[in-house]
């Protein structure tokens, strides 16, 4: 809608209506009156005779005068009211979340919820946190597929992240082969920045392609790979049925060093998580490193107002001069 705003395009013309009240005065006391037209020799008898309602308001036609004055003066000074629109000119950033769904997220070394249950909600706060931004969602275990494509439907994009589990795919881990299908996503786009943010507790033990391979073919087209590390060192609790405690232990195998050196090689940067604050944290310092492009331009649209008091000083005018042409007539004119 924008800011209702009011002015005067050319406001000195409003110094006139200082004048106004010594322009009254001039009217009503200082122009000395007019001698009496006729000549009656019983004055006393006049006097008796009734007040007339034109009598009462021989003021008027000097009023209508100053207010056809005063109207005028307004009409020149150029009343306007408009309406102060910002612009918001956006350049979006395209981003790709690829999230690692293999069977180790189910470790509950973020307890009291497991590696992917935290991913997922850590995930869904930063795409709520997103304006003009096109998300899409790649999962991966031993192989790789898009979960979602680009899109600013948040809503939809929540829905298909809440639906994302383990099992969906079969382990191992393919981290090259995610890369790949993320960056393919993204190789074709107009956008500026280009990003994907990728999500694993693992290390690439499978698919046709390797990670620095597809780090390579990511950087070759312009597409930064920001990588996450998520769990604890040495040996974390995982579900286990048949156990009698119903967990067994496993040991954590994320290989840093694959992912540190595919964010070196794309421009973008690796961060380890080994709790549910840490791995918040990192998700707000990359929204803070990849921000929409915003430009706001403001401008004002006026529509002129001064045909309204020029017209009603037309129309008081004509009043009075209808007035003083009939009932208010003096003798002689």
């Amino acid at each position: 809608m924008g800011e209702f705003v009011f002015r005067f395009a050319s406001p000195w013309w409003l110094a006139g209506l200082l004048l106004l009240p010594l322009l009254a005065a001039w009217y009503l006391l200082i122009v000395p009156r007019r001698r009496p037209a006729l000549y009656y020799p019983r004055v006393d008898l006049l006097r008796r005779l009734p007040v007339s309602p034109v009598q009462r308001f021989h003021w008027l036609p000097q009023a209508l005068r100053v207010a056809v004055v005063a109207l005028m003066l307004l009409a020149m000074a150029r009343p306007q009211t408009g309406r102060r629109i910002s612009t918001v000119l956006t350049e979006g950033i395209d981003i790709v979340i690829t999230l690692d769904v293999s069977h180790s997220m189910l470790a509950e070394d973020f307890k009291p919820r497991n590696r992917l249950h935290v991913a997922k909600q850590t995930i869904a706060k930063f795409i709520e946190g997103r304006r003009n931004d096109r998300i899409g969602l790649v999962v991966f275990a031993g192989r790789a597929y898009t979960q979602c494509p680009l899109t600013t439907d948040y809503g939809v994009l929540a829905t298909l992240l809440d639906e994302i589990q383990v099992g969906m795919l079969e382990d191992p881990t393919a981290i090259g082969t995610a890369i790949a299908t993320s960056t393919a996503r993204l190789k074709n786009t107009d956008s500026a920045s280009k990003i994907v943010v990728l999500v694993t507790d693992g290390r690439n033990n499978a698919g046709n392609i390797d990670p620095q391979t597809a780090a390579d073919l990511a950087a070759a087209v312009g597409v930064k790979v920001y990588t996450i590390g998520v769990g604890r060192e040495g040996e974390v609790d995982y579900p286990d049925p048949r156990s009698f405690t119903g967990y067994t232990k496993i040991k954590s195998d994320i290989d840093e060093e694959t992912l540190k050196a595919i964010a070196e090689t794309t421009g973008g940067a690796f961060f380890r998580a080994h709790d549910p604050d840490a791995l918040e944290s990192i998700f707000s310092r990359i929204d803070q490193l990849e921000r929409t492009k915003r430009e706001t331009r403001d401008y004002t649209r006026y529509r002129e107002l001064f045909p309204l008091p020029a017209i009603l000083a037309l129309l008081l005018l004509l009043v009075e001069r209808v007035l003083v042409a009939t009932r208010f007539r003096v003798i002689p004119g």
